[in-house]
């Protein structure tokens, strides 16, 4: 069972980034993006080795190109992974919301960055955000990027259940705080399902984003002193 192919010439964990599908691509940042770094910290950092071919391998690929769909496709006909007319996204129970919601919540990190906290407690207001703010706010706070795992597998499709494990290291501010070179990651489940055509045409996240948020809010206020800023944590440092 298939779910997406490799695609050797753009990425090896990434279907749909290269080549003649994607020559009519529209991409939301001018480019196709470039995941070199962020697959250097995910191959250094990673607890979990999916075997050639393993369930947890096609899995893992399909969520890293659904990933980067969402986040740098501009034109719903290019989507390779979802079916954009039945497509919905919920985040924690929520209800459910459609492309067309996602794109008035802004895109990027907003729909992943829900919250019902008031406005003045919220270190990160998505109904302020762009998908052109949120893209440069996450890119600059890791810039070695924000990499993802999973870890497990409970389920394959037609509802395909898993645990992921997404991580990086915050070497560059963030919405006025310092950054500290610390490990920020975050753990959580998420549902996917797919259609006959494996298509995705629903996604249940379930995370608490506070685990992100706390990570990146816990450096000084920019224009304090800065000093003990290093990380403390030896782990991949090696840039």
């Amino acid at each position: 069972m298939a779910m997406g192919s490799s695609d050797v010439e753009g990425d090896k964990y990434r279907s749909y980034l290269r080549g003649e599908g994607e020559k009519n691509t529209t991409w939301r940042f001018g480019a196709p993006p470039s995941y070199d770094v962020v697959n250097k910290l995910f191959e250094e950092g990673r607890t979990k080795i999916w075997p050639p071919g393993s369930l947890g391998e096609e899995v893992q690929n399909l969520v890293k190109t659904w990933e980067m769909e969402v986040f740098h496709k501009a034109n719903l006909d290019d989507f390779k992974t979802l079916d954009p007319n039945n497509y919905t996204f919920s985040l924690n129970g929520r209800k459910g919301l459609t492309l067309e919601e996602i794109g008035k919540l802004g895109g990027g990190y907003n729909p992943l960055l829900q919250t019902s906290l008031p406005e003045n407690l919220r270190g990160y207001n998505p109904e302020k955000e762009t998908s052109e703010s949120s893209h440069k706010a996450f890119t600059t706070t890791f810039p070695r990027g924000f990499a993802l795992e999973i870890l497990q597998v409970y389920s394959g499709p037609p509802e395909i259940v898993y645990k992921f494990r997404h991580w990086g290291y915050m070497e560059g501010p963030f919405k006025g705080h310092a950054p500290t070179g610390e490990l920020v990651e975050v753990y959580g489940m998420s549902i996917f399902t797919v259609d006959e055509h494996n298509k995705i045409v629903k996604i249940e996240f379930f995370y608490d984003p506070g685990q992100l948020l706390g990570g990146l809010l816990k450096g000084e206020k920019l224009g304090t002193s800065s000093e003990g800023t290093t990380s403390s944590c030896p782990v991949l440092r090696t840039g």
